[in-house]
């Protein structure tokens, strides 16, 4: 149990935290899918060589040492990593794994003089109050999906039954259930895991839902990543007819009812969950500004879709920006970078309005920093991330 003193114990370490928390999460990571190889399918290589997920949980770590007595204060921080979590399907028994590494790792990276039996007696305290708190969301949201009307719960066999390609880069693909029942509905912005069999060695992935809920079938829209082991696979092997296990859809990123203008920014990929947003919000009549950044007019997915809407619904007005300008492309209204003056004259006169962007990091981190400048109020600038949640600040 989590004692008073404990948490004293937990927020003094904050500073060590500050200084060194991304040293301690690396090496945790190490011990983790070393000692316990059967979490390995739950984390994308990928992220690990970037040093994205150490640096993600560090700021995780952080954030519970800072407000441990207040929880409340981490906002939506514990709903993004059970969404992800359900996502993925992190279950009980993986808690106890990563709570024995990360307290092997900070003995090791932080020394005996610094970590004392009592600091890691406060840590094991706090971990298993962590755990606690997460494993109880989890379960009421597992419970949820598969209690509801075409909800199931751990992997289903589905169908590729379409595919498109989007652009040089994106494919769309269709899945329909194998047992022909129905699926579970979802909301625009949120995402659906899978898992596939690479060589033997199983892997999970999260994809954005890309199109409005069909009672029949899900869509998912994929970049070919350099390097990608799941992207490539699905884009070379994925053909119709084959099989693949997917997870219940999951996510907080989404639409909130609201009669104020609607903005929605994405750079590259970003593009596939706010197309769901847009279809969805489109009936209600709200004025919607679309924007989208791309390296050029080979890889922008869905530009014909979005002209076609715009040309339906008058309040819709859509801007794209290219990096590159080739002689090829459609004419977008800018070339350049996607800039805070740009920014402002593509937006509605009035800052009261709801914002919403995903992309790169560094363009979400521009973004972010562009909204904040132009006077959009911080808690109508809304973002998701694809691969682990870290500060854009």
């Amino acid at each position: 149990m989590l004692s008073d003193a404990h948490r004293a114990i937990v927020k003094s370490t904050v500073p060590l935290l500050e200084s060194g928390g991304e040293a301690l999460t690396t090496h945790f990571y190490k011990m983790l899918l070393r000692d316990y190889p059967q979490v390995i399918p739950l984390f994308n290589p990928a992220h690990q060589d970037s040093g994205a997920q150490p640096r993600a949980l560090a700021n995780g770590v952080l954030m519970y040492a800072r407000h441990i007595d207040q929880l409340e204060q981490l906002g939506d921080l514990v709903g993004t990593i059970v969404n992800k979590h359900v996502a993925l399907q992190i279950l009980p028994e993986h808690y106890p794994m990563v709570g024995d590494s990360l307290l092997r790792a900070m003995r090791e990276v932080l020394g005996a003089e610094i970590a004392t039996e009592q600091v890691i007696e406060a840590w094991a305290a706090a971990y298993g109050q962590l755990a606690d708190i997460l494993i109880g969301a989890e379960a009421g949201i597992y419970d949820a999906k598969a209690k509801a009307e075409g909800g199931w719960r751990g992997a289903r066999k589905f169908v590729v039954v379409r595919r498109v390609e989007e652009s040089e880069e994106i494919t769309s693909f269709y899945f329909a259930p194998e047992d022909g029942k129905a699926i579970l509905p979802y909301q625009p912005g949120q995402y659906i895991g899978l898992r596939v069999d690479l060589d033997g060695s199983e892997m999970r992935r999260q994809y954005s839902l890309s199109a409005l809920p069909n009672p029949r079938m899900y869509r998912i829209s994929v970049k070919r990543e350099a390097g990608g082991k799941v992207s490539n696979y699905l884009h070379d092997q994925m053909l119709i007819g084959k099989s693949i296990d997917l997870y219940p859809p999951s996510g907080e990123f989404t639409l909130i009812a609201s009669n104020k203008p609607l903005v929605l920014i994405s750079g590259g990929v970003g593009i596939t969950p706010m197309l769901a947003m847009l279809e969805a919000a489109l009936p209600s009549g709200r004025p919607i500004y679309f924007i989208h950044a791309a390296r050029h007019g080979g890889v922008h997915a869905f530009r014909q879709k979005i002209d076609e809407l715009a040309q339906q619904h008058p309040q819709l007005q859509r801007f794209f920006c290219y990096a590159q300008q080739r002689q090829q492309d459609p004419v977008p209204q800018a070339h350049g970078i996607l800039d805070r003056e740009r920014l402002a004259d593509w937006l509605p006169q009035t800052t009261d309005l709801d914002a919403y962007f995903v992309g790169p990091k560094a363009f979400m981190q521009a973004i972010k920093r562009h909204l904040h400048a132009l006077g959009v109020p911080p808690q109508q600038s809304r973002y998701e991330f694809f691969g682990p949640a870290c500060a854009l600040d």
